[in-house]
């Protein structure tokens, strides 16, 4: 079953990601927040290049993407931000005070990645997992397609 959240945006998202993560133990920095900032504002899947350049273009100072893969690996553990596995890149979570397994459709002709949530479909991968003895920590679902407006593209 698949299940609905009230998503916030813009201020209302920084201020969600920000006590999500402050309820994790950690600190919102400045440098966090310019971050999470930059990669809610794609689009699209961002690698850590990509914020890293966005972050160092507002702020008038290069910013290294290593600091950026180091806070992009907080984000995922604190549930600010989720992985696309298969582009090596990174979306912020659009409701971080909910922790579930997420799906991915990966458009193979614009990049355009849509978040789906199905609990019911993932606790079946989580059972199945755990009725072959694996312990599921954080299944990654990705499919790879066309999205309705490549699809219609190539008719």
């Amino acid at each position: 079953m698949a299940h609905r959240h009230h998503e916030p945006e813009g201020a209302d998202l920084l201020a969600a990601a920000r006590s999500t993560l402050e309820r994790s133990g950690e600190q919102w920095t400045a440098m966090r927040e310019s971050v999470y900032a930059a990669l809610s504002g794609f689009a699209k899947p961002a690698s850590a290049y990509d914020i890293a350049e966005e972050v160092s273009r507002s702020q008038g100072r290069r910013i290294a993407a290593n600091s950026v893969y180091r806070i992009l690996d907080l984000f995922v553990a604190a549930n600010l931000a989720q992985r696309v596995e298969s582009a090596n890149a990174y979306v912020a979570n659009a409701h971080p005070g909910c922790r579930h397994d997420c799906i991915f459709l990966v458009c193979d002709g614009c990049g355009t990645t849509t978040h789906l949530d199905d609990d019911s479909l993932t606790r079946g991968l989580r059972d199945a997992a755990a009725a072959s003895g694996f312990a599921a920590e954080r299944p990654v679902i990705e499919l790879r397609g066309r999205c309705r407006d490549c699809a219609a593209a190539t008719h």
